[in-house]
């Protein structure tokens, strides 16, 4: 556990770790939890699909591709509950794979199949 103190800014950082140097990672969705096997029922999205939910979420720039740095002011559910839990989602690409998940940031909706 990491104990902040309530609007505190918390800073995270994910690190790929692999010899490919060509990689970056990019945080596609975190979401935020009072239970940690339960990310449907009582949550708080802080971004999705690369779209910034939280007003107090800022990514910050990292001296490798292969490093996501962000962060959010501390929070809490209600006083019943006493922990929050995170859960990210992170897409790694290949640099300058412009077509990729990666480059395309924020996604508001998802994309229709054309058969349909």
């Amino acid at each position: 556990p990491y104990y902040v103190d309530m609007n505190q800014n918390l800073f995270l950082q994910a690190s790929l770790h692999s010899s490919d140097q060509n990689l970056i990672v990019f945080v596609d969705t975190c979401v935020a939890s009072p239970d940690p096997s339960d990310f449907r029922t009582v949550t708080y999205e802080l971004i999705k699909r690369g779209c910034v939910k939280d007003p107090t979420y800022s990514s910050h720039s990292s001296p490798r591709s292969s490093v996501a740095r962000f962060s959010f002011n501390a929070f809490s559910f209600a006083k019943k509950y006493p922990s929050v839990y995170l859960q990210c989602k992170l897409v790694v690409c290949r640099h300058r794979d412009y077509s990729s998940r990666c480059y395309q940031g924020c996604m508001s909706r998802l994309k229709r199949n054309s058969d349909s």
